[in-house]
């Protein structure tokens, strides 16, 4: 792992292949192994494919001071200095990449954002307002097992057991979601600071943008990517059917031929 020191704490970061720089950005509480099948399949199609774990997560510092997401991953482009990139975000990295892209816009090349449109979701389907109370209770009561099993729902959406779910989703997610409670669960850590009107400066973005959704996802996640998809100049909506929250770890196939189809077309009207 590399490691990119900040004005407050640090990010680490995988660097894998050559070519058009592409950043994968993890969702929240996993961490930058929720991309490890997308990662090789980027390297052989031409492109550098880097990888963060954002700070509060994984081998990244703690996030103790008010911080944006999208100010770290503009620094990492920075220090790389091999942008503009293509940023490839899920859910809390899909917010990151949408508020990189209005902040930022000059090291941003286009975007895949799934399970969210900006950095402030909307929520209104009773079953994800039920996840975020039993949060609210879990963390209240530093009940660290029941924050994870509450989280790993995502996994299955609103329709599905757990037990429903293909291959190692799942099992990959609760170690993950383990592991970053284990390092980075703190009574000095904050929460990042959301870039707040994001959602009414889309139209901002004239980047092309892919909002690719698991077609089994809340109906809250899936309204969200297409209001990003309508919202910006260039964008597009599709989903990846039969998966939930985490698309590219239940049928890596669909997401990888989706997102490699976006990147050809949209890098070659970019070039």
């Amino acid at each position: 792992m590399h490691r990119l020191d900040l004005d407050h704490g640090h990010l680490t970061y995988t660097d894998t292949g050559e070519g058009e720089l592409v950043l994968l950005l993890h969702g929240g509480g996993v961490d930058h192994r929720m991309w490890d099948d997308q990662v090789g399949v980027l390297a052989a199609a031409g492109h550098r494919v880097v990888v963060p774990d954002l700070r509060g997560h994984g081998e990244a510092s703690t996030l103790d001071v008010p911080s944006r997401h999208c100010d770290d991953v503009a620094a990492l482009v920075r220090q790389l200095d091999a942008g503009p990139a293509v940023l490839v975000g899920l859910s809390m990295g899909g917010g990151a990449a949408t508020d990189t892209a209005l902040e930022h816009p000059a090291l941003v090349r286009a975007l895949v954002v799934s399970g969210t449109a900006t950095s402030v979701p909307t929520f209104t389907d009773p079953w994800v307002l039920g996840i975020l109370q039993e949060w609210q209770r879990a963390i209240a009561e530093r009940d660290a097992a029941a924050y994870v099993e509450a989280s790993l729902a995502f996994c299955a959406g609103p329709t599905r057991t757990l037990d429903e779910v293909t291959g190692d989703t799942v099992q990959r997610c609760r170690q993950m979601l383990t592991d970053t409670l284990s390092r980075h669960a703190s009574p000095d850590a904050v929460m990042p600071e959301p870039v707040r009107d994001a959602e009414a400066r889309l139209g901002e973005i004239t980047v092309p943008v892919l909002a690719l959704c698991g077609g089994l996802d809340s109906p809250d996640h899936r309204d969200m990517g297409r209001r990003l998809a309508a919202g910006v100049r260039d964008g597009r909506y599709a989903e990846v059917p039969g998966t939930a929250h985490y698309p590219n770890l239940e049928r890596p196939d669909l997401w990888d031929a989706a997102v490699q189809d976006f990147l050809t077309a949209s890098l070659a009207a970019t070039r």
